[in-house]
């Protein structure tokens, strides 16, 4: 097996190589927009750009990235065009600006959309350049950089501007390109169509002859581009070299056919002008498939193309075709086929009469049909409408192969795409893992198209949406796995030994060799299968390892995926490996199939099962593992070997490797998603067309709802009717009652709710409908009843005051629907999310709500708000690992709520003993919950009827207040209630009293006829799938859990109504719509009523970490973000609580109208100025430190010593003013400068009582949806701005802090980007350079903007600032108390300006009484320092300083640059403190991983 070529990373250009460039100087003059006084447009720019810099380099990436970069589109090329200056190089320039902004995946779109009077010109002179001779003007190279932006443009059609030109190539009078035969067979099939084409062809006699030959000419571009690339596939020769832009245009033209037909607007009408063109037939019949080397993506994409051509689907009206009605057209083509055969054919006799089932193969067919002429074939074929008619004096021009292929390529039986599903196998194979055009390397840097599907908008069907999700997830895990495997086997060393077979001269904690290999079980198949139902095997291993490592692999659980490896390596004993050489060839891998624990077997060879019971004791070092084998790939194996006479791949592992459990989880929701493309797939029928991306957006809005509620109980969301007023502003409020006293919460609201029947028609004609009743809210305030005489019988109530917009989304939740909240940092998400759940569970007691996460932490803070609203904590329930997180002493898991059954049943059981001795009863009426249910029944009801009686008002006589109290029969039983518990003011009052106590006794009843089912139940497993099917009525769990748990949560019975699902912008789309399907359909409809999905789609998405996934697939893309990029209506929380007013200008451009709550102006922490520190925000310019800016001793492992020193030196000096250390968080843009500050902090000032250590020190991704009072951010690049161009990644690294954010970067690279503009204007517009208040202690008196009264300092410098707080430093110690005690403290080791370094004879002088001088800490000019900590750093792979917790964990490899030697440079000598290192997983992985 051939191993890949390694592809070649891009290397951005630096700041100053930008500023020497060509085109900088000319932007500079032109077009850049800090320049003032530009230069006028001048079209010979543009033409010497074109030629000079983008056709002499060949289109280099690096060339288009420094002209978009420069804003050259938006503020030169499309600001100036016109078709006056309309010219090939102008059309060219405009394309690869656009090609590049999606390359980067920034919007490209906005500056057409701000100008578009000229795109309709713009987009004709396009199509025509596609059209032209490749020989011609535009060559071929130009002409897929044409193809490209024409896919970019079919791909944004929920552009209004690009969807209006692109309508008129795509829609029904596209079918001109048709044969006539052909077209005349279409409309006859459905003929509805013929009365528009006959439309079509009046309105087309009506225009003018110009007009009408300009429709026809973009009516029949798709025909023609196809006959193009048509003509240039056939001039690829089959074994003469081939210049490769022939090969990357057809590349691309096939990846447009895929698009156009994968998206059903596109592939509508189009479908049938391909099926016309024969497109595939000439495809798999040329010579570029055939190549191996160069056709291996087009054969690929090929494949796709015809996957989607005959995809299960009704073109025309967009219906998923079942399993039989696929197989009716099959034999409609056949039928007539042998018709036509019948008929005309007289040599076709035998086929015309033989039963489909015996002609509809390949091998048939090709045997019926390949004696006959080509003009024969010729005929049939037309005789079919699919080819033109052949004339009886001329013969075919076509070859007799083309029209055999196109015969049997139409009429054989095709296998059912999910047949061919559950036949794949799950596990990836060598063959996949290391195929670059299916799992590209983490360098894919998106110039060339891959055999990948795409995430886009629209999907045909629901089996189309599930199987692109399925491919894609199982790539992405495929990704990882190649990471993995290349990391542990390359660890173990393999080499060859002198006999020939393998040594391992490593180790690896992740991976073992394997002693023995056995298949024990082979069982048979299921009737109508051909692979076997289950295959099992034992795996023997030698764990001779450190205990910890050693339990770790017997704590292997049942169905944690493994993988069995087989090499052989060629290269001998003491081989050095080289990571930027090819992984396969080095190791020799040969084989890789993956697997699923059963578990260990015991002694005698039996299955230690997982359960409560402690695990046996094993002697000696040998374990043996029974695993489960995937039957499909089983059998493909088998039947290699058996009829190719291959080797049996099972007898030749030798490797067994794990993964990290939170990683592992990829079998499980591939099977999720394959059982559910198995089962009818009910998803309720308002959201289907949402979810596919049709129909209106709109639809599923709680307005447009059938079942809307006219009445809602809103509870405690309002504190007064003041606060209800204001909610809902342009509404008259009418309250039921008027006495200003009874109008306190909690309120009934009736809101007036419009018909959803016969609407469409009347709200054309009237549109002022809107009269003041439909403006009108009616509300009653009611009393909620007595619960009880004791103190916490009283309901917690809600205390926010929510705003009208955050009202808005608390009444969409609570309405039937789908609800989108958008909610921007810190404006109470988490508080809507509580709210609505807490009212849905007083409105509709009887529903159940499932709330899914991204995140443990989320769900904890949901929990955490939730046990503080009146909900009752027997209704909670939370499944998955994350319950030991919650900050609780109680236990919301499954086995904590049964307990809590089990203890509360005790707890009231005692209560009925002490209820029973205080009515005197004899007995054991609190024995168990079925006696208790007696005793309420025949004791208790009937001493509160006899009561009853006596104090109800009888007739006319008014009642008398003592008797409540006198005839009141639970005296005794509430004793050690406050007393008095009859007020004796009013009879009503001290009935409300009475009827309490009562509701208080018969909860106690009701709880525990509840809890009965915990006495039947005698296993844990039993009550707590009880719990979870009948009792809980909140349910919580990850979507990771979710997809994992499917199985047995639809096998259980589990039910749901309502769907609350937190940080829905960051859950990958098939994660976000499998919890929709947890449930059985109930008589075929789905149950769910209400879905709220709460998210912020301008801050990040799921972590993808294989770029070209992330970038070409659009894997990134949530559902929350394609329905926001559809239209759906989401409400926009507006309001924001968290920040400075200040600090919420750097981001608030990115929302609609984000503003800031009351208390953000008025409470003093907000108002007062942090200390020593003259600005609230401050953007820090960091120059390079001793010549180096940015390094990467790894792959994406960015780091920069100069701003990591920087952050911890301005951290240190917050400390030493008396900023408490757990208030500050140190973030980054990178997982390499995390673990250098984490390294520079663990040497300065970790375990230094003055200073101690920040909050967290983390990238931005990792604390998104976190926040803390102080942040420093360093965004370590210095020679492109990576991956911050994202301007979602900028909006969450803004957006964390509370009080003041400083940022340390590299202004002049930073300040060029455009889509940066809005918050570094703001961030510039203030000095660059630190401006500090020595003298100010914290907290200060001074509020945020006033001149401070102190000296105000003025920081030049990274060494500067270092120096000021060492100095800082020992200045505190000579004035503190404790000065004698703190000498034992060594200070931090700070750094210091190469000018500066003192000779050792000063050192000697300025020595007096052993104070350690600046000298003593090692400074990082001080090279000598920590050489063999040095070396050994740089020798260490990244994985390898895991397992070493001596070493620096920088991740640096022998490559590594200066910057990386500086900081082992700066290590304190023998007293080195342990770092945490860098594991493998961050050194290699993509931009940011979390």
């Amino acid at each position: 097996m051939a191993a890949p070529a390694q592809p070649k990373k891009i290397v951005a250009p630096t700041v100053s190589q930008i500023n020497a460039e060509f085109v900088t100087q000319l932007a500079c003059k032109y077009w850049a927009p800090h320049i003032k006084k530009k230069s006028p447009f001048d079209i010979k720019v543009i033409e010497d750009i074109y030629e000079k810099e983008i056709v002499k380099s060949r289109f280099a990436i690096r060339k288009i990235m420094l002209l978009e970069f420069s804003q050259y589109l938006e503020n030169y090329l499309w600001m100036n065009y016109s078709p006056e200056v309309s010219s090939k190089a102008y059309l060219m320039s405009i394309c690869c600006m656009v090609n590049e902004k999606f390359r980067e995946n920034v919007p490209a779109w906005e500056t057409f959309k701000k100008k578009p009077d000229h795109f309709p010109f713009f987009f004709k002179c396009i199509l025509k350049a596609a059209l032209a001779e490749t020989d011609g003007e535009f060559s071929l190279h130009e002409q897929t950089v044409l193809l490209l932006f024409l896919d970019h443009c079919f791909n944004s059609l929920e552009v209004d501007l690009i969807r209006s030109q692109v309508q008129q190539l795509i829609s029904l009078p596209m079918w001109m390109g048709l044969q006539p035969a052909r077209l005349e067979l279409e409309l006859k099939k459905t003929p509805k169509l013929r009365k528009f084409w006959n439309l079509i062809k009046k309105n087309d006699e009506k225009m003018d002859p110009e007009a009408r030959e300009q429709a026809y000419q973009e009516r029949r571009f798709l025909s023609q581009l196809i006959q193009k690339f048509i003509s240039v596939l056939k001039s690829v020769p089959l074994s003469e070299p081939v210049t490769m832009d022939k090969v990357h245009y057809c590349e691309r033209f096939i990846e447009l056919m895929i698009d156009l037909e994968a998206l059903l607007p596109t592939r509508r009408w189009f479908n049938t002008i391909l099926d016309d063109s024969h497109l595939l037939v000439h495809c798999y019949l040329s010579n570029l498939v055939h190549r191996e080397e160069d056709g291996h993506l087009f054969s690929q994409l090929l494949d796709m193309l015809k996957f989607y051509t005959g995809f299960e689907i009704n073109d025309q009206t967009g219906n998923a075709l079942t399993e039989n009605e696929m197989t009716t057209i099959h034999y409609d083509r056949i039928t007539s086929l042998q018709r036509a055969a019948f008929a005309h054919f007289p040599e076709l006799y035998d086929f015309a009469l033989s039963n489909v089932a015996e002609v509809d193969t390949r091998g048939s067919l090709v045997k019926l049909f390949g004696p006959l002429s080509s003009n024969t074939l010729h005929q049939v074929a037309s005789y079919l409408c699919l080819l033109p008619t052949l004339p009886k004096t001329e013969d075919t021009t076509f070859d007799k192969e083309f029209l055999l292929e196109l015969l049997v390529s139409r009429h054989e039986r095709r296998i059912s795409q999910i047949q061919q599903l559950n036949q794949m196998p799950l596990y990836p194979t060598e063959k996949i893992i290391w195929d670059e055009n299916i799992v590209p390397t983490e360098y894919y840097s998106g110039e060339g198209c891959l055999a990948l599907p795409k995430l886009n908008l629209q999907f045909l069907t629901l089996h189309d949406y599930l199987l692109r999700n399925f491919n894609l997830f199982r790539l992405e895990s495929t990704y990882e796995i190649r990471q993995d495997i290349e990391d542990s086997v390359s660890r173990m060393k393999p080499w060859q030994s002198e006999y020939g077979g393998v040594v391992f001269g490593g180790w690896a904690r992740m991976a073992q060799p394997i002693v023995a290999f056995t298949v024990v079980e082979v069982a048979k198949p299921n009737i109508g299968e051909n692979w076997p139902t289950r295959v099992r095997a034992d795996v023997t291993i030698n764990l001779n390892v450190r205990d910890h490592i050693k339990d770790e692999w017997e704590g292997l659980r049942k169905h944690d995926v493994c993988f069995l490896i087989t090499v052989r390596p060629t290269k001998p004993y003491g081989t050095k490996f080289d990571r930027r050489r090819p992984f396969i060839e080095q190791v020799g891998l040969v084989y890789v199939r993956g697997c699923e624990i059963q578990g260990m077997l015991d002694d005698k060879g039996r299955v230690i099962e997982d359960g409560p019971e402690p695990r046996p004791n094993l002697r000696g070092e040998s374990r043996t593992f029974r695993v489960f084998l995937d039957p499909n790939q089983y059998q493909q194996d088998m039947t290699n070997t058996i009829q190719n006479g291959a080797e049996d791949v099972y007898e030749t592992f030798n490797i067994i490797m794990r993964r990290k459990p939170k990683e592992n989880n990829f079998k499980a929701v591939l099977e999720t998603i394959r059982n559910l493309m198995n089962t009818d797939c009910v998803v309720p029928a308002w959201l289907h067309d949402i979810i596919l991306g049709y129909g209106d957006p709109s639809s599923a809005h709680y307005s447009k709802m059938p079942n809307q509620i006219a009445t809602l109980d809103f509870n405690d969301t309002f504190l007064s009717i003041e606060h209800l007023k204001t909610s809902f502003p342009g509404h008259n409020v009418k309250v039921t009652v008027d006495d200003p006293a009874l109008q306190i919460p909690p309120f009934r609201i009736t809101f007036p709710v419009r018909s959803g029947k016969g609407k469409k028609r009347k709200d054309v004609d009237g549109e002022d409908e809107d009269t003041e009743e439909a403006k009108t809210l009616i509300v009653e305030p009611h009393v909620i009843p007595n619960r009880g005489p004791y103190p916490y019988n009283q309901p917690k109530r809600n205390t926010i005051q929510f705003t009208h917009t955050q009202i808005e989304a608390i009444r969409a939740g609570m309405q039937p629907g789908l609800t989108m909240v958008v909610g921007p940092p810190g404006t109470g998400k988490t508080d809507v999310a509580v709210q609505i759940i807490s009212n849905i569970y007083h409105n509709f007691p009887e529903q159940r709500t499932l709330i899914v996460t991204h995140s443990n932490q989320a769900l904890n803070q949901l929990f955490e708000k939730i046990m503080a609203l009146d909900i009752d904590e027997r209704h909670l329930l939370r499944l998955g690992h994350g319950e030991e997180e919650l900050e609780t002493e109680k236990d919301f898991s499954r086995y904590g709520r049964v307990n809590y059954v089990l203890a509360r049943r005790i707890e009231l059981l005692e209560e009925v003993k002490r209820l029973q001795k205080s009515l005197g009863v004899p007995g054991d009426a609190s024995y168990t919950c079925e006696t208790a249910g007696y005793f309420f029944l025949y004791q208790v009801m009937s001493r509160w009827e006899e009561y009853i009686s006596k104090v109800k008002n009888k007739g006319n006589t008014s009642p008398d207040v003592t008797e409540v109290s006198t005839f009141f029969p639970f005296h005794e039983y509430f004793a050690n209630a406050p007393q008095p518990i009859f007020k004796g003011r009013s009879y009503e009052e001290d009935m409300e009293i009475a009827e309490g106590c009562f509701r208080h006794i018969k909860k106690i009843f009701t709880q525990l006829e509840e809890f009965r089912a915990s006495e039947l139940l005698r296993s844990g497993l039993d009550r707590s799938k009880y719990l979870l099917v009948k009792e809980a009525k909140i349910i919580a769990m990850t979507c990771t859990h979710a997809a994992l748990k499917r199985h047995d949560l639809v096998k259980l019975g589990f039910k749901y109504d309502n769907i609350l699902m937190e940080e829905a912008a960051q859950i990958l789309e098939i994660e976000t719509f499998i919890p929709l399907l947890l449930q059985n359909p109930q008589d075929g409809f789905s149950r769910l009523k209400r879905w709220i999905m709460i998210g912020d789609h301008h801050q990040l998405p799921p972590v993808i970490k294989n770029m070209a996934f992330q970038k070409y697939s659009n894997m990134e893309q949530s559902l929350f973000t394609r329905f926001v990029r559809i239209g759906v209506p989401t409400v926009d929380l507006d309001a924001q609580g968290r920040a400075r007013a200040s600090l919420c200008n750097l981001y608030n451009w990115r929302y609609k109208k984000l503003g800031n709550l009351p208390h953000v102006q008025l409470l003093p922490e907000f108002s007062t100025a942090n200390a020593g520190l003259l600005y609230d925000f401050q953007l820090i310019n960091v120059e390079d430190f001793q010549g180096v800016g940015e390094s990467e001793p790894n792959p994406y492992f960015y780091q920069n010593l100069g701003e990591a020193e920087y952050v911890v030196a301005l951290f240190m000096y917050m400390c030493l003013l008396g900023y408490p250390a757990d208030k500050i968080s140190i973030l980054t843009t990178y997982n390499g400068q995390k673990h250098l500050i984490r390294d520079i902090i663990n040497r300065r000032c970790g375990s230094n009582p003055l200073i101690g250590r920040p909050n967290k020190v983390t990238t931005v991704d990792r604390f998104q949806g976190q926040q803390n009072d102080y942040i420093l951010l360093s965004l370590v690049r210095t020679r492109a701005v990576g991956h911050l161009r994202d301007v979602r990644r900028l909006v969450v690294a803004m957006s964390r802090a509370r009080l003041g954010l400083y940022i340390f970067a590299r202004v002049s690279l930073f300040q060029n980007c455009f889509e940066l503009t809005p918050a570094f204007s703001q961030l510039t517009a203030r000095p660059l350079h630190l401006h500090i208040i020595p003298t100010e202690p914290f907290p200060t008196c001074r509020k945020n903007g006033e001149r401070p009264s102190h000296e105000v300092q003025v920081i030049k410098n990274m060494p500067q600032m270092a120096n000021f707080v060492y100095n800082m430093y020992m200045h505190l110690i000579q004035t503190s108390h404790h000065y004698h005690q703190t000498l034992l403290q060594l200070p931090p080791a700070m750094v210091e300006e190469s000018e500066e370094v003192q000779s050792q004879e000063t050192e000697m002088e300025t020595e007096e009484e052993g104070m350690p001088t600046q000298a003593d800490i090692p400074c990082l000019t001080d090279a000598s320092v920590s050489h063999e900590l040095l070396a050994s750093q740089t020798e260490a792979t990244p994985g390898e300083m895991e397992a070493t917790p001596g070493r620096a964990g920088t991740g640096s490899s022998p490559e590594a640059t200066s910057a990386v030697s500086e900081v082992t440079a700066a290590a304190a000598g023998p007293e080195a403190v342990p770092t945490e290192a860098g594991t493998q997983q961050d050194a290699t992985s993509a931009p940011e991983t979390k």
